[in-house]
């Protein structure tokens, strides 16, 4: 596999996180039929990366579209949706696709995205080579979002974070765990993470969402993910990280409060959506001590930031709400 993407972190920066210099990576325009390109999903694939992107057509339609990239800055996104068939049922319905997921489990990839079925939900599919893809089972009743899959099942069972909400923008959001013994049936339903108090950290103070798939550290399970305020100029998203328990990831043991990369570039303040950085994937490197994390920004593009895994958790554990 290639060397994940990486720029040093600039000579003047103190901070845990650091954007890269040629954000965004990937422009609204990258493919003919695009209005806007963001909050995607990447993962490690043949000497290379491969990629489920979000991509809004210019009448605003969402939907999910494959990309493959040698070097992780670089994309080729197909000009065409991905087309489903069936997995493991044969009710596919589908009014919309956004803001997919994706994670290796035992022999295939799987892919996680709010699937629109009467309501936003939790859709799953899974796919050998990112060429034909099989849609599954919708994980939960409407109303869900931020479908996330852990990369190993944790006592026998697949589990999945998970943000319920209501039908439209909504102004709450808690993070959940839920189980699976086969990725069709999901229970044992576990509150993770609720939104902070304001006077402690406003910046999460309405809602909370996982972002990328987590990562198994010597401290627990890093959690990169989204928090939410509501201001006068509406919603604002940053990121930041916890750590969960191994053997029980709804036990939170550290949990940021000031955020790790808030919008402050251009290309994060204005947008379809001003001020949003929205985390969707993460690549690691336990050797090299790298961690590149890939965000949506302002609705709009895809962008990349960087940080030392051993100082983000150290970073998580010192600043613990």
């Amino acid at each position: 596999m290639s060397t994940i993407p990486w720029q040093d972190r600039p000579e003047n920066s103190k901070d845990v996180m650091w954007r890269y210099s040629e954000n965004p990576i990937i422009d609204r325009y990258s493919i003919p039929s695009s209005n806007s390109i963001f909050n995607s999903a990447v993962v490690p694939f043949g000497d290379g990366y491969a990629g489920v992107f979000r991509c809004d057509n210019k009448a605003v339609q969402m939907n999910i579209f494959a990309g493959f990239s040698k070097d992780g800055i670089n994309w080729d996104i197909n000009h065409e949706p991905i087309e489903m068939k069936s997995g493991n049922t044969e009710m596919i319905e589908s009014s919309y696709k956004y803001d997919p997921r994706v994670v290796w489990i035992e022999d295939r990839y799987w892919i996680t995205w709010c699937n629109g079925y009467n309501g936003p939900t939790i859709g799953i599919g899974y796919t050998f080579d990112f060429k034909e893809f099989f849609q599954c089972e919708n994980a939960f009743l409407p109303f869900n979002r931020n479908g996330v899959l852990f990369p190993q099942k944790i006592n026998g069972k697949y589990a999945m974070l998970s943000r319920p909400s209501d039908n439209g923008h909504t102004p709450f959001g808690d993070i959940w765990i839920s189980y699976s013994p086969d990725m069709k049936y999901w229970g044992e339903h576990r509150l993770v993470m609720k939104p902070s108090q304001f006077e402690k950290s406003a910046w999460q103070c309405t809602k909370v969402g996982a972002g990328p798939i987590p990562i198994l550290t010597n401290e627990g399970w890093l959690m990169i993910y989204h928090g939410v305020i509501n201001t006068c100029n509406g919603f604002r998203y940053a990121m930041g990280s916890a750590l969960l328990e191994t053997d029980a990831p709804d036990q939170v043991k550290y949990r940021t409060q000031p955020y790790l990369l808030g919008p402050a570039e251009t290309y994060e303040m204005v947008g379809d959506v001003p001020n949003v950085v929205f985390p969707c994937a993460a690549l690691h490197d336990f050797e090299e001590d790298k961690l590149a994390v890939y965000y949506g920004a302002a609705d709009t593009h895809v962008a990349i930031a960087f940080g030392k895994l051993s100082e983000v958790i150290q970073f998580t554990k010192d600043n613990s709400l």
